[in-house]
């Protein structure tokens, strides 16, 4: 999915329906073209948009990024050249994310696909899980579900392809890979990819309003293993109707959390 190769294009304003502009860095999905979205982002942040009236929204993607608006309040085109004009120059993040320290068990119930990666890429399943816990990985963004998140990059031995018949049913935690991502599902839902351990943390929660979704673009995550026991406690906490959000989420910046 992410190409590493150069590639600088001038942004491009694209019209998303009445009430968006997306902004588009390339059409190749590449590590600069991504740093170009985080930094126009950061710059949004920090531009005065009170003349524009509502901004709803900003959603970034691996080369792209959409500004959604009201149209009722809002001069569209004066919006639309404002953002093209934002866009340029942009190409150094000011943020650098969060980092987090999720807990993942890799044991075989939870691990499905574990032995066929391991037989797959040739490596045992402790060098798979070696690997995993030891990579840093970037947040490039959310989709197909709430709090569904785009995790980069796996090396190259890690790549492969989706499931050829996906599951109807992927358990809600369950942490996958595919091509160069890796990602884990907030729900239970129907999915293809490569299921080799599962978390007990909430990605997306009504209880959090003012951020939903745990993760964000340009944030870190740092798997750590744990044991069957510990998961199986972990998620009977976090999911208890009044644990602590906030508290949960501090401790999931604790680079010691489960070690």
């Amino acid at each position: 999915m992410f190409d590493h190769t150069a590639s600088y294009e001038k942004p491009r304003l694209l019209n998303l329906g009445d009430s968006a502009w997306t902004i588009e860095f390339g059409l190749v999905a590449n590590a600069q073209n991504h740093q170009r979205v985080l930094a126009f982002r950061d710059a949004l942040k920090a531009a005065n948009l009170i003349r524009f009236g509502a901004i709803l929204d900003t959603v970034p993607s691996l080369r792209s990024l959409s500004v959604h608006y009201d149209p009722l309040q809002t001069d569209a085109m004066a919006l639309g050249q404002f953002l093209l004009e934002l866009s340029n120059g942009h190409t150094a993040s000011c943020s650098n994310g969060v980092d987090w320290y999720l807990p993942i068990c890799f044991e075989s119930e939870y691990a499905p696909d574990l032995a066929s990666i391991s037989k797959s890429c040739g490596l045992s399943t402790q060098q798979i899980i070696e690997l995993i816990t030891g990579i840093s990985f970037q947040v490039y963004m959310l989709g197909f579900l709430p709090g569904f998140a785009f995790l980069g990059d796996l090396p190259e031995v890690l790549h492969l392809p989706r499931l050829a018949q996906p599951r109807t049913k992927v358990p809600a935690g369950s942490v996958g890979i595919a091509g160069k991502m890796c990602a884990a599902y907030p729900w239970e839902s129907p999915g293809g990819w490569n299921l080799l351990g599962r978390t007990p943390v909430q990605f997306f929660s009504s209880h959090a309003p003012n951020q939903p979704a745990l993760l964000n673009a340009g944030d870190h995550v740092h798997w750590q293993a744990i044991g069957a026991d510990q998961y199986i406690a972990l998620k009977s906490t976090m999911q208890a109707p009044n644990h602590d959000h906030q508290q949960w989420r501090t401790q999931l910046q604790n680079p010691r959390a489960w070690l």
